[in-house]
């Protein structure tokens, strides 16, 4: 299916239903595409579909030579393992993908090695506990620990919440009239001033205008995917034990029967609404709910209005070119994430 996957599996919910199954090889996969099927699966048989579907963990990181790192782990990610659907052939790697991965982690652990064996030599004594990675070698953990965990907290906010910035500022370019509404409301509680993490509790046409970006480009299309640890049934169906459980969150907030006017890019339909982050409501859950809910939720909330704010205010932006608004090319490409297909180009020039 490629990556149209959330297109496809979002127009075989319209013919199959909201909880449906597809089979490839051995694997099973159950697809939930309404908020009903979406409170089965990450609340009410919480438990029994919470498991980590992990067939081999994909390391990432940030920084100059992170970058590449990125580039390659999305590329290796993008390739079906066939392993994953015929088990007989684990342990083989045709297609490399197995040499691969291990290179990247190899290329990472070198990175970070020697920033961790500069720091071990350093005394906290002297220095004191600066950061995150003092805390951890106090702690006691191995290089090898150290290198991985930075890697997963790293991987939880920054690709994502620069992916939804983006989409975020393609659709302000789209929507003048929003992006003046929102310049407004930052002039009239900010001012002059920068702004700070502080300034955003007081801002809720900004916080309704992230909220429709999650709505309508959620970083995770699909969720992440759950495992069923047991057997169980699911409205009326069985889900067999070591199913994929995957949640077409983008399906759900483009559905119009749930959101008037649905592909409308319309930060007022958040303005009174009690839809909010939290993972309560399924109509609305960006970020999953229940035990699998992204760790990185908090840290998505305040950084992506905070970087979007200070980019509003602090600059005017402009098309390159003769290009126009309404000629944005707001095709998406599904590689993990949800990026734009084509990278948004703008030209800022410093607001007075």
């Amino acid at each position: 299916m490629g990556r149209q996957l959330h297109y496809i599996l979002a127009n075989l919910a319209r013919i199959h239903g909201p909880l449906m199954s597809l089979r490839s090889g051995k694997q099973i996969t159950i697809i939930a595409s309404s908020p009903d099927a979406a409170r089965e699966v990450l609340k009410t048989h919480d438990r029994d579909l919470s498991g980590r579907y992990i067939t081999n963990a994909l390391p990432l990181g940030i920084g100059k030579e992170f970058r590449m790192l990125i580039v390659e782990i999305v590329e290796l990610g993008m390739i079906p393992d066939l392993s994953d659907f015929y088990p007989i052939l684990t342990g083989m790697d045709f297609q490399g993908i197995q040499k691969k991965r291990d290179e990247i982690v190899k290329n990472f652990i070198t990175i970070w090695d020697d920033i961790i064996k500069e720091r071990r030599k350093q005394e906290s004594s002297i220095f004191g506990q600066r950061d995150f990675l003092d805390a951890l070698i106090k702690e006691g953990f191995t290089n090898d620990q150290i290198s991985q965990l930075i890697l997963d907290l790293l991987l939880a906010g920054t690709d994502s919440s620069s992916m939804v910035t983006e989409w975020a500022m393609a659709e302000l370019m789209r929507n003048q009239d929003v992006l003046h509404k929102l310049r407004d409301e930052l002039k009239r509680e900010i001012g002059t001033e920068m702004v700070k993490e502080s300034h955003l509790a007081h801002l809720p046409y900004l916080e309704a205008c992230v909220k429709e970006t999650l709505r309508l480009y959620p970083p995770g299309p699909l969720l992440i995917p759950h495992r069923a640890l047991q057997t169980c049934q699911v409205m009326g169906y069985t889900i067999p034990k070591d199913s994929k459980i995957l949640v077409n969150m983008w399906a759900i907030g483009r559905d119009p029967s749930i959101f008037n006017d649905s592909l409308r890019f319309n930060p007022e339909r958040f303005l009174d609404s009690s839809l909010d982050f939290k993972g309560t409501n399924f109509a609305y859950t960006p970020f999953g709910a229940g035990r699998r809910v992204c760790p990185g939720q908090p840290l998505a909330t305040k950084q992506v209005p905070l970087i979007l704010a200070s980019l509003v205010h602090s600059f005017d932006w402009f098309l390159p070119g003769s290009i126009k608004s309404t000629e944005l090319d707001m095709n998406d490409h599904f590689a993990i994430t949800l990026k734009k297909k084509q990278p948004l180009q703008l030209i800022p020039k410093g607001r007075k």
